[in-house]
């Protein structure tokens, strides 16, 4: 993934992946690449989250929710990450995978593997939450 749509899509889904998954991805990353400098250590804070309602598709504040984020540089290449909540050591490893990830090669293809899981877990969950509200629809007819 190289271009701005790619990777703010990587950053989507290092931001949600498996916490073990990605710890494992990033050691991996290690192993090949060596220790990586550390920008910006993971820190804590809040943020407030924005959504877009669905009808209209406004964006609107939904209210402030705990992130950690982390910067770091490994192979020359730097990487970031923000994750929900305040696992340091994910945040860093996901950091560690956006790096890897932007300087190519095989450790890249696993960080790219580890996204296209993050991303079928994605769709199964929404396939499934949509599967149970399905139930749950009310259809009019029209009576003549």
């Amino acid at each position: 993934m190289s271009h701005p749509a790619q990777i703010e899509r990587r950053a989507e889904l290092l931001a949600v992946a498996d916490d073990v998954a990605v710890r494992a991805v990033a050691e991996l990353c290690l192993q090949r690449l060596g220790e990586p400098v550390i920008i910006t250590p993971p820190e804590s804070g809040i943020v407030m989250m924005q959504v877009r309602e669905p009808v209209v598709r406004e964006r609107f504040h939904l209210g402030e929710v705990v992130v950690t984020r982390a910067d770091v540089e490994l192979g020359g290449h730097r990487g970031w990450s923000m994750r929900q909540g305040t696992d340091r050591v994910a945040t860093l490893a996901a950091a560690i995978c956006d790096a890897a990830a932007r300087g190519g090669g095989e450790s890249a293809s696993q960080v790219e593997q580890l996204c296209a899981e993050t991303a079928r877990n994605i769709e199964r969950h929404e396939a499934d939450l949509a599967a149970s509200l399905q139930p749950t629809v009310v259809e009019f007819e029209e009576l003549d």
